[in-house]
């Protein structure tokens, strides 16, 4: 990479950025500037990175898509 070039990844502790989520309730860190991608929708927290990650982490416990958990429950044995 050259001097005048710059990392997209790279961000300001003022970047503005929202929270997705996808229909396998995982989450995701987005650009504010960005159109979201399709299969994501907002969860409606905006904030700084930090916030948002913050955010990420209060509600997501379980990083298992949708899908395996609910494979998982149907494939337990009622007596555990």
């Amino acid at each position: 990479m050259t001097s005048v070039e710059t990392d997209p990844y790279q961000s300001s502790p003022t970047d503005t950025y929202i929270v997705l989520v996808n229909d396998e309730e995982q989450y995701s860190l987005w650009p504010d500037h960005k159109a979201i991608p399709a299969g994501w929708r907002s969860v409606e927290k905006r904030g700084t990175k930090v916030e948002c990650l913050a955010f990420i982490e209060e509600v997501w416990h379980d990083i298992t898509p949708l899908s395996v958990r609910r494979r998982l429950a149907t494939t337990k044995s009622p007596t555990g």
